[in-house]
């Protein structure tokens, strides 16, 4: 696909509790599913849906993840790191960012991805919203994937209603940690400050603020060794669209 102009960010600055032990001397991102690192997957994902330019941000051995992405050259993109000394959760991670996702124009939205996770999503399918999000004619904030309700999270996230998500609904769905952005929405964050994305969400949505879709392919939440070690076994097996 012909590259475009909008961003991208991953969210990589987790300490990875979970993983530990596995975490104790890598960040999670790095960790292995088959031939690649688990952020690998994001790039290349990204790289084919003609995204060129990518925010990653870190604190937890961070200088690790730049020494394994480097400036991105040989994945075909160009990375920036925003680089984090203290826990700022992931709309405080985000809004720290904001200075290099929105360097070319302050109201471009952008596409984010939380690292640890593993998904088939084409991330093209987003560019609509995206656009739609330029234009920002009703003030739409937000465009979050929602995927079925995994083992682990049997009670989900949100409502998805008519393409909104929404206070009440029949069935709850989990976020998959992907979702598009409007800088706006994190505009009540000031900067260095720790902010947990679900108070925004939950401040927004109410006011019909917050768009969504639902993803039926395959998404992991890489989030123990046991699970990460399910994909690598059958990572091979994952036939990609």
């Amino acid at each position: 696909m012909p590259s475009h102009s909008f961003k991208a960010m991953i969210l990589a600055a987790g300490r990875g509790e979970r993983m530990r032990p596995l975490t104790d001397t890598l960040p999670k991102p790095l960790l292995r599913a088959g031939k690649h690192m688990l952020i690998e997957y994001h790039l290349q994902n990204l790289v084919q849906a003609g995204f060129r330019d990518i925010v990653i941000n870190h604190a937890y051995l961070g200088y690790m993840i730049e020494a394994a992405l480097g400036d991105g050259q040989r994945y075909g993109l160009h990375i920036t790191y925003s680089k984090e000394t203290t826990v700022l959760e992931t709309a405080g991670g985000i809004t720290n960012a904001l200075p290099l996702l929105t360097r070319c124009s302050a109201n471009q939205p952008f596409l984010v991805v939380n690292a640890d996770i593993f998904c088939q999503i084409d991330y093209a399918i987003l560019l609509p919203a995206l656009q739609r999000l330029q234009i920002n004619s009703d003030g739409e904030l937000a465009h979050l994937v929602l995927v079925d309700n995994p083992p682990h999270h049997p009670d989900g996230d949100f409502f998805l209603e008519q393409g909104r998500l929404t206070a009440r609904g029949l069935h709850k769905l989990t976020f998959s940690g992907i979702g598009v952005y409007h800088p706006d929405f994190f505009s009540q964050v000031a900067p260095g400050t720790a902010t947990k994305l679900s108070l925004l969400l939950g401040q927004a949505i109410p006011l019909n603020k917050i768009r969504g879709e639902y993803y039926s392919g395959i998404w992991m939440d890489i989030g123990t060794p046991e699970r990460l070690q399910w994909l690598t076994a059958h990572i091979k097996d994952i036939k990609w669209q």
